[in-house]
C-alpha cells in the first residue's frame, strides 16, 4: 500500500473495475489537488461515470487498485465508513436531479445539512443563500413536480455545495440543461470551488465544459489517454503506457504515415 502525495486531496492507483466481467476500468491512476477543476473527458461508455463512482467511494475497486482521501484509505473502509464519507465531505451531481418530491426546493437543499445535525434554521438560511447564487430563490417553497427541469437540476447543484464539501463529483452535471442555464450554473460551480476551495471532479463530453477546467485527463475505452499532435494539424488518442504511439493511431493503418508521426508528434500532458 503506498501512501499518496501530500499535495493531492484525492488520489487514486491502479484502479480496475469490471461490469458483469466486461472491462470498465483498467489501471486508471490520478490525482486531485485541493481546489482544483478536474475534468474526465472521453465519449459515452468510456468509464467516466465508473471512476467519479470508485472516486467517491460508490463502488470499491478490484483487489490492488486504492483511493485515498486526505491521507485516508477509501478503498479499505466500510461501507458506512464511505457512506458517512460521501455525506459528510463528498458532494454529488447527475443528470438526474433526485429530489424529494415531498419536500420543497429549499428544503431538498437543506436535507443534507439537517441529515448531518444542522438546526433547522441554520440549515434553511444556507440553502436559500445557494438557491440565491443560483438564480432560484423565488422558487424556494416550491415542490420538484411545480418546476421545470432545468430548475430542477439547479436544485440538485445548490444541494451538492451547500455543506461546502472539500469534493463535489459532477457526473454530466449539465446535460439536461439548455447552453444558457449550462452557463450560469457552472459559473456558479466554478466560482464555489475557487473560493471556497472545494475540489471537482467532473465527467464530460462537452469541450464547453471541459474548457473550465485547470486540468483534463481522457478516458477511451476505460484506460487514461494521451492526445497525440499528427502532423497536419491532425489529432490522435493514445492509452498511457503505449510502447509507439505514433504507429497505427489515427493513420489508417499505413506504415509510411506511421513513421512520419512517429518522427513529428509530440504528446500533451
Amino acid at each position: 500500500m503506498t501512501a499518496p502525495p501530500d499535495n493531492d486531496v484525492l488520489w487514486a492507483r491502479a484502479l480496475h473495475f469490471s461490469h458483469h466481467g466486461s472491462p470498465g476500468l483498467s489501471g486508471v491512476s490520478l490525482g486531485v489537488r485541493e481546489g482544483e477543476i478536474l475534468a474526465v473527458s472521453g465519449p459515452r461508455g468510456s468509464g467516466k461515470s465508473t471512476l467519479l463512482r470508485l472516486l467517491s467511494g460508490q463502488l470499491l475497486p478490484e483487489p490492488g487498485g486504492e483511493v485515498w482521501f486526505d491521507s485516508t484509505p477509501v478503498h479499505s473502509m466500510s461501507a458506512l465508513a464511505r457512506e458517512r464519507l460521501r455525506r459528510d465531505r463528498f458532494g454529488w451531481i447527475e443528470p438526474r436531479p433526485g429530489l424529494v418530491p415531498e419536500l420543497s426546493a429549499w428544503e431538498n437543499v437543506a436535507l443534507p445539512l439537517m441529515l448531518a445535525g444542522a438546526p433547522r434554521r441554520e440549515a434553511k438560511a444556507a440553502a436559500l443563500e445557494w438557491l440565491a447564487r443560483l438564480d432560484i430563490a423565488a422558487l424556494a417553497r416550491k415542490r420538484p413536480h411545480a418546476l421545470l427541469q432545468a430548475q430542477r437540476q439547479r436544485i440538485a447543484f445548490a444541494r451538492a455545495l451547500v455543506g461546502t464539501p472539500a469534493v463535489l463529483f459532477a457526473d454530466e452535471p449539465t446535460a439536461p440543461l439548455h447552453l444558457a442555464d449550462r452557463a450560469h450554473v457552472l459559473r456558479t460551480l466554478t466560482t464555489a470551488a475557487r473560493s471556497h476551495g472545494i475540489a471537482v471532479v467532473l465527467a464530460t463530453h462537452d469541450p464547453d465544459t471541459t474548457a473550465l477546467a485547470d486540468r483534463t485527463v481522457s478516458l477511451l475505452d476505460g484506460r487514461l489517454v494521451t492526445t497525440v499532435h499528427l502532423p497536419g494539424g491532425g489529432t490522435a488518442q493514445v492509452p498511457d503506457g503505449d510502447p509507439d504511439p505514433g504507429t497505427d493511431h489515427g493513420t489508417g493503418g499505413d506504415p509510411d504515415h506511421g513513421t512520419e508521426g512517429r518522427a513529428a508528434c509530440s504528446l500533451s500532458v
